[in-house]
Formats: structure tokens, C-alpha cells, sequence
């Protein structure tokens, strides 16, 4: 260590004057520090708390520089290290988290700086930093689309079916992602998604999911039959995407893996004339993960129709406006997403608009989207307050709809709400009945989610598979884009419903298989052929795909031993023994029939 008495004869030599040189480059990097401050805008005070994340560290720096205690290089350098690693450690743990799940977002104009000297580096990072917060404008943001960060990439290709499978070790075809699946948006500002080491743990908050354990591997010889609904929701793809752009790992029971699949959209084949809803394909690949099990993709594809062709559409837009909307992730984001769908719906079209807080409300009795100005105004003037009053929002919503009944039409309430119906029917089975109800009528129901922490994801889930329709999270407006402009056919337009997969395993070909997903659609055997049993919807050009994993017989990757005095059965004409590893049936009805019709591949 060094004594008082060596520091005391070094805060006694005089610094040496500055050289020429030194003293002409300090100056050359000031003005170049001041140039650019000045052609830089103030960043607004009142945003994230640390954005400016070299502020503490400097002021530290600043202060112990400002002792005159260092008077050479060798001292300085001495004790400059270990407060080096201190700043920084520092500076890391003010880092901000950023999360869409805040609280009230709010905007006041910066003072004027004061001016001061900075580096080159200091000033690059707060222009930095600024550019990260800096808030999209309003026209922006609700008046039209956020091109930036769309979508443009093709469909993956289908895999295609073959009866000669692959080697053991094979590699599987490539499949490629969508690009701009990911698409930020101009309304929301996200980071990027964070290494897996620098995850925070699982999220703890007050969202209600629905419990569900993981499909077990079945025994074809005991349990040979599979039977599941359809799904279409997206929901989930959405949410777990949002928690780990923002560094945590999402809660186990969103990750429901079939609406993960379905998210992407594939070049499966569809049918060619609108008298067939849809076209089903079985295909049989190699497992990429290991050399003993086979993937079989059972997938539909919906007729496509025309815009010119798709019936009228008679929308309730169902907002939710309470309290808890005031978020900007919240409403703000909602008013731009129904802003778009308007766009995109055709003139002689009819919108109506209903709000809940505490009290429901009718903001736009039916009103045809040729008077798009006046839905868009109704749109612009929705503010949050309240508690949250769901029941008669829905009661509500459904009589708007039933006055402006289209036959034959798309008549559809689209509920938007960040969470829970705390006031009223709080019971899902209440509303379960309530909407059951109302869909027999004709009129289905969609719900869309928005925001984090008060997300009632099970509540979404039941009355969308009860209303015959979809459940979406929106986080950002790219992903609204795709859901209510280019998904919008398919969202809206209903070709089949009460879709059922029932999946028959040849024991003499498959020992063992498990369902990918699906496992809050699963079906007993039996329901498949009961018409009364609900199941999900395919709107138009829609494409479900479900994945199995089967494990041929004598391929060594069985994972349940067989039974000793077990055998499959060859009493129906030998099929037992064919080469088939699965016989398919779906069953479906069209939109306005309550009868079912077979399809078999």
C-alpha cells in the first residue's frame, strides 16, 4: 500500500504544462463533442427511468477526479482500475427493463440542457439512447399502417408425402420462417430479444391461463384412436414472443405448441372450387431430433375466396375501456388495430361499436363502412375509465348485431379487452352459456387480447372456442396488420365449422405415438360423430396443420414395453396388416347446417 507520506510528495509536484499536440487534439474532440450536442434534440424527461445509462457512472468518475488527489499517471492508474469495474458493475445493474406491462406511459417536454462538455463517446450514446425512446407520432401511430417491419416473406413450402422414407439420420427437408414474423411496430418501441444466459426467471403476474400437462406417448395396440378439434387460434405464438423480447422466460402454460405451428402460414394444396371447404393432407417425414420416430403432418386447407366473393359483414366492435386500458400498449394500440380492419372492409359493410366500463355503452349504432370518417371518429374518441362491466357489454354487443343482421352474411362480435369481466357474470361458464346461446343464432364471437399482467387468457380461450371463433394477442401493430388486414378473409369468413380430426394407428406399423399440441382440444372417441359436441372453425383460405410422432414398430425407440399376451386385431379383413401406419377422418359442417359431413384419406 502506499503511505500518507509518499501521497502528501505526490500532491506536491507540479503537473507538467501540456504539450502542443495534446493540447490541440483535446481541443479538435471538444468541438466535435459540441457540434454534435447541438445538432441533437433534448431527449424528454418523464420516460424510463435510467435511459441515459452513462449518467451515474460519469458523475462518479466526475467526483473523485475532482479531489486533487491524483497528480501522475502511475496513482491515477493505480486506483482508477478497481473504480473502473465498480462504475461499471453499476452502470449494468441501472440498466432499465424494459416492459410493455408497465404503468401509465406519460410525455413532458425536456428543459433546456445545460450546456456542458462531453466526449465523442458520451454524446453517441445519448443520441443512442434518445433514438430508443423517442415515441412514434400520433398520426403515425393510430392513423394509418406501420409499414416498417411487415411481413415479406413466402409460405415455407409443404413437405410432400412419400411412402419411401429417409435413412435413419437423414436430415429432414428445410423448411424456411417467415420473414418479419417477428415485425416491430411503429406504435411499440421493443428490444431485441435477449440471450438465453441473460434470461430473467419465469414471470410471476396475474394473468389466468389454463392448466394443461403435455400429451403422453400412447401405445397403438392399447389405445389406437386419436380424436382433437382444430385449432386456429394464435394467441399463444404472440405472447410468448412479447416475454422473451422482453428477457423473461413466458409462464409454461402459454406455450400452447399447436398455435406456435399455426401461426405460419403453408403452401399446403386447396380446393379448387368453393363447393369443398377444404383439402386434407397426410404426409410422413424423418424426425430431425432423432433416427428412431417419424413426424405425420395432418394438415386442411380452406377454399380461398375471392374478396368479390366473400358474403357482407355485419361487425360489433365490443372495446373494452376501463381503467386499466390506459396503457399504451393497451387502447392506443386497439384504436390503430380496428383502424385498419376498417380499412380493409368493403363499402356496404356494417360496423357498430359498443364500449363497457362499469357501465356498457353504444358509441356507433350500425353505421355502413361508406361513412368511414364517422366509425373512424368513433374510434379516435374512446377513452379509458371504470371498472370493467363484461356482461352486459356482450348482451349488449349481440343485440346491435342481431338488429343488423346480414342472411347469409358474416355476422360477428369482436371483443377487445386487456383481462378480466370483474363485474357481472365472473363465471366462464356463465358466459360460455350466454355465447353458446347467441351462436346458434348466427352470430359468432372473436376475442382479441391486449396488454400484460390482467390478461384473462382462459376467459379468451373459452368463449372463442364457444363462439365459433378465433383468439388473438396483439402486442405490437405489425401484428395486428396480420391478423385484421392479412388474415382477415380467414378471421372473418367462416367456410366450415365444428371441425373434428380422429386419427386411427395400425399397431402392426406404429408401437407408439403422441399429439403435438392440442391438448385443450382434445375429444373423446365417441364425440366425433355427436353433432352436438362443439369444435373449432376454418375460415377462408385458412391452412391447420397437427403433428404426430409415431414410432414404427421394431424401429428400437419405443418407450413402453409391450405387452406379454397382447395382439392386434385381424378380424376386419386383414387391414391390421396392411402397410397403412394411420387411417385419417375429419368431419366438419358447413357454416349454415347443423349435420356433419365425413371426409377419409
Amino acid at each position: 500500500m502506499v503511505d500518507d507520506n509518499e501521497l502528501n510528495r505526490l500532491r506536491n509536484i507540479a503537473a507538467p504544462p501540456p504539450g502542443a499536440d495534446a493540447k490541440a487534439r483535446a481541443v479538435e474532440a471538444a468541438m466535435r463533442a459540441y457540434d454534435l450536442d447541438e445538432k441533437t434534440s433534448p431527449a424528454a424527461q418523464g420516460t424510463a427511468k435510467g435511459v441515459r445509462l452513462t449518467e451515474r457512472a460519469q458523475k462518479l468518475w466526475s467526483e473523485i477526479m475532482q479531489k486533487k488527489l491524483f497528480a501522475t499517471p502511475a496513482i491515477a492508474g493505480l486506483v482508477a482500475l478497481p473504480i473502473a469495474g465498480y462504475a461499471t458493475i453499476y452502470m449494468l445493474q441501472e440498466q432499465p427493463f424494459l416492459s410493455g406491462g408497465g404503468g401509465k406511459i406519460t410525455e413532458t417536454l425536456a428543459d433546456k440542457p445545460v450546456a456542458r462538455k462531453k466526449t465523442n463517446a458520451d454524446a453517441e450514446a445519448r443520441v443512442a439512447a434518445e433514438a430508443l425512446v423517442a415515441p412514434a407520432s400520433p398520426q403515425s401511430a393510430a392513423g394509418g399502417l406501420a409499414r416498417q417491419g411487415a411481413p415479406t416473406g413466402n409460405a415455407p413450402p409443404a413437405p410432400v408425402a412419400s411412402g419411401d422414407f429417409a435413412q435413419d439420420g437423414a436430415s429432414a427437408p428445410s423448411v424456411k420462417g417467415m420473414a418479419g414474423t417477428t415485425a416491430e411496430s411503429k406504435l411499440m418501441v421493443q428490444p431485441p430479444a435477449m440471450a438465453a444466459d441473460q434470461m430473467l426467471p419465469q414471470e410471476q403476474n396475474r394473468d389466468r391461463l389454463e392448466d394443461f400437462k403435455s400429451n403422453p406417448v400412447r401405445a397403438a395396440l392399447e389405445d389406437p384412436v386419436s380424436t382433437f378439434s382444430i385449432d386456429v387460434d394464435t394467441a399463444s405464438y404472440s405472447f410468448v414472443r412479447r416475454s422473451l423480447r422482453e428477457g423473461a422466460l413466458p409462464q409454461a402454460d402459454t406455450v400452447r405448441v399447436e398455435e406456435m405451428i399455426n401461426y405460419f402460414p403453408y403452401d399446403w394444396k386447396g380446393p379448387d372450387v368453393a363447393s369443398t371447404p377444404f383439402n386434407s393432407t397426410v404426409s410422413v417425414m424423418p424426425t430431425p431430433w432423432n433416427g428412431h420416430s417419424r413426424l405425420m403432418h395432418v394438415a386442411i386447407k380452406g377454399f380461398d375466396a375471392k374478396p368479390a366473393e366473400q358474403p357482407k359483414a355485419n361487425l360489433v366492435f365490443l372495446i373494452d375501456v376501463s381503467g386499466s386500458m390506459n396503457e399504451q400498449d393497451k387502447l392506443p394500440l386497439l384504436q390503430s388495430a380496428f383502424r385498419l380492419l376498417v380499412n380493409k372492409l368493403k363499402l356496404d359493410d356494417t360496423v357498430s361499436i359498443v364500449t363497457y366500463a362499469g357501465d356498457a355503452g353504444t358509441v356507433l349504432e350500425p353505421t355502413k363502412v361508406s361513412e368511414k370518417d364517422k366509425i373512424l371518429n368513433a374510434i379516435d374518441t374512446l377513452t379509458p375509465g371504470g371498472s370493467t362491466a363484461g356482461e352486459a357489454g356482450i348482451k349488449e354487443a349481440y343485440r346491435l348485431a342481431q338488429k343488423s343482421f346480414v342472411e347469409d352474411g358474416i355476422n360477428r362480435v369482436m371483443l377487445a379487452t386487456d383481462g378480466d369481466f370483474n363485474v357481472g357474470q365472473t363465471d366462464d361458464d356463465d358466459l360460455k352459456r350466454l355465447i353458446e346461446k347467441e351462436r346458434k343464432t348466427g352470430v359468432f364471437l372473436s376475442v382479441f387480447g391486449f396488454g400484460r399482467g390482467n390478461l384473462n387468457d382462459q376467459m379468451m380461450q373459452t368463449i372463442a372456442q364457444n363462439g365459433n371463433g378465433t383468439a388473438a394477442y396483439i402486442d405490437t401493430l405489425a401484428e395486428a396488420e396480420k391478423v385484421l388486414v392479412e388474415d382477415a378473409s380467414s378471421t372473418l369468413f367462416t367456410i366450415a365449422k365444428d371441425v373434428k380430426i380422429q386419427v386411427e394407428f395400425n399397431p402392426q406399423k406404429v408401437s407408439e405415438y403422441r399429439l403435438i399440441g392440442y391438448e385443450t382440444r382434445a375429444l373423446n372417441r365417441e364425440d366425433f360423430n355427436n353433432d352436438r359436441v362443439d369444435a373449432g372453425e376454418i375460415g377462408s383460405g385458412h391452412s391447420v396443420t397437427a403433428i404426430y410422432e409415431i414410432t414404427p414398430k421394431d424401429s428400437g425407440g419405443e418407450q413402453i414395453d409391450p405387452l406379454r399376451y397382447g395382439q392386434a386385431a385381424v378380424n376386419n379383413g386383414g387391414v391390421a396388416n396392411s402397410d397403412e401406419y394411420a387411417f385419417v377422418k375429419i368431419r366438419y359442417k358447413l357454416p349454415n347446417e347443423d349435420a356433419s359431413k365425413l371426409i377419409t384419406t
